[in-house]
């Protein structure tokens, strides 16, 4: 069974964490200051090392060192070295680690999009900070463009769709229920609100092919994907349900697994405590449900806090593997946060863990992870390993470099604007002004005579399919004249094509409603 190795425990025996166990689950916790970013980058190598993707939060902007190779002259290097050397790691030696920088706003990293429409109106609702009514609104938003063909890809289209709603809630109130201007306008308030965050960088497309988080380099290691947060904690509310969102959309992704040999990815959560911060329970729930099924998928996911008793009970109890690094006892939550930690691990008669807790040294740790019968270990006091790479952030020119040599160099870096919402609407609005003149013009009668100006999303798709099939047609008949064979039969073509562009169309909204079922089951 591979394993990896954390430190050196108090009973002089390695502690070491099972790969076939990661995907149990883990937290690392403990006060600032007392090593928890260097644990996580220690694990973080060694997951990569064997062959596992790993995602991380890079919050303060420290983690992208995990890039480069340490160094001798690095102003911590005798310690990392004397401890190597504490723990008997003859083989300790500086190396670098694939990395790919990613970022929200495209600033620091490539650019990470999804669509309004996959996002859905319930995390949208969270985000948004809406009630019940505004919530219900948002869903018959959704609803409507869904059955309309209306893509909602970047908030243009969400707004867009909106002010129609607002100017049409007497039409939408007929067909779906009760939808007050009031109600649109909260919702609009708040888009606004949150726009000026500069969440819109996070709608649009190209969107993120979530299986470009699982790549192994040329040599089998894992790449650390590392997300450029420190902006992204402005917004602390769209960085949990950003994390939350990801991963929802790795549980509709990944295929059942079980417990296999490794995981599939390891993702690290650090400021974990904000997924929770005001939090309504029954969202509390479901976020403790989401973590309990991904598990199948064999994603390993790892809360970083300050303090355990941030993360919920029914949470923490999925968590098998745990790093616990000092905690302070400045005030009567401290005590509680103490206590709570000590009463999590399995019993050490030789070690009073409530104790031994306030006393750890920075680079120290109670550690306790899952054996082969997926129990916990008991708990020991642990040196934990140094790691391998830099301690502290990359400077600009190595990032670009870093950036340049990406195996999705170019992928994501430019948005892309297709017709969506915002486009057929403002076409569908100029075509009523231009039909309204005419009508004043001509009168009535005639101009319904003339064929409607906006075709629907099956015409636009049978229309590019027959001149596809024209085109067939055209190219067999030059076949003939140079005396060649055409395999293609020009009207199957111009029918194929017709169905794919019919599919191309409605590929959003109808995987945008899947990944947003399976997100809403999961919430509701």
């Amino acid at each position: 069974m591979s394993e990896i190795f954390l430190g050196l425990g108090g009973n002089g025996e390695n502690q070491q964490l099972a790969l076939s166990r990661a995907n149990r689950h883990g937290l690392i916790a403990g006060a600032t200051g007392t090593g928890k970013t260097v644990t996580l980058q220690g694990l973080a190598e060694s997951f990569s090392a064997n062959g596992v993707p790993v995602f991380v939060a890079d919050v303060k902007g420290d983690l992208s060192g995990i890039a480069m190779p340490g160094s001798p002259t690095f102003k911590h290097a005798d310690k990392l070295e004397g401890r190597a050397k504490e723990l008997g790691m003859e083989d300790y030696a500086y190396s670098d680690n694939p990395v790919i920088f990613w970022d929200l706003y495209g600033e620091q990293g490539h650019p990470i999009r999804t669509t309004i429409t996959e996002m859905g109106p319930l995390l949208l609702s969270r985000l948004l900070d809406l009630n019940d009514t505004q919530e219900g609104v948002l869903q018959i938003v959704f609803k409507h463009a869904d059955e309309n063909g209306l893509l909602l890809l970047d908030f243009g289209d969400l707004q867009a769709l909106l002010k129609w709603a607002y100017d049409n809630s007497k039409e939408l109130s007929g067909v779906y229920g009760n939808v007050s201007k009031q109600s649109v306008g909260a919702i609009q308030r708040q888009l606004l609100s949150f726009e000026a965050q500069g969440a819109d960088h996070f709608f649009g497309e190209p969107a993120l092919e979530i299986d470009d988080f699982l790549k192994l380099d040329e040599n089998g290691r894992g790449y650390v994907n590392v997300l450029a947060a420190d902006k992204l904690m402005r917004s602390p509310k769209l960085y949990a349900t950003f994390l939350l969102w990801l991963l929802a959309e790795l549980f509709e992704s990944l295929p059942e697994v079980g417990d296999p040999e490794k995981p599939s990815l390891v993702f690290f959560f650090d400021e974990a405590h904000l997924l929770f911060d005001d939090a309504p329970e029954a969202l509390q729930e479901k976020i403790e449900q989401v973590v309990r099924l991904i598990r199948s998928k064999g994603v390993g996911v790892f809360f970083v806090t300050q303090n355990p008793i941030d993360i919920p009970e029914d949470v923490a109890g999925q968590l098998g593997n745990r790093v616990q690094h000092a905690l302070r006892a400045f005030t009567k939550r401290d005590q509680r946060a103490i206590k709570a930690a000590a009463e999590t691990f399995r019993i050490n008669d030789d070690l009073d863990t409530e104790e031994v807790i306030t006393e750890l040294r920075v680079g120290e740790a109670l550690v306790s992870t899952l054996d082969d019968e997926g129990a916990p270990t008991v708990v020991q006091r642990t040196l934990i390993k140094p790691p391998r790479s830099r301690l502290g952030p990359v400077t600009k020119k190595e990032r670009a470099i870093i950036q340049s040599i990406s195996p999705f160099e170019g992928k994501y870096d430019e948005a892309i604007d297709r017709e969506s919402a915002e486009e057929v609407l403002a076409q569908k609005a100029k075509d009523a002004a231009e039909t309204a003149e005419e009508v004043a013009e001509k009168g009535e009668e005639e101009v319904r005579k003339r064929p409607r100006k906006t075709k629907s999303i099956w015409e636009k798709a049978i229309s590019r399919g027959t001149k596809v099939a024209a085109g067939g047609m055209a190219g067999a008949a030059a076949a003939a004249v140079l005396g060649k064979k055409s395999r293609a039969n020009p009207m199957r073509s111009g029918i194929t094509s017709a169905a794919g562009s019919i599919a191309t169309d409605l590929a959003g909204p109808i995987a945008g409603r899947f990944v947003r079922n399976l997100i809403g089951g999961l919430m509701r």
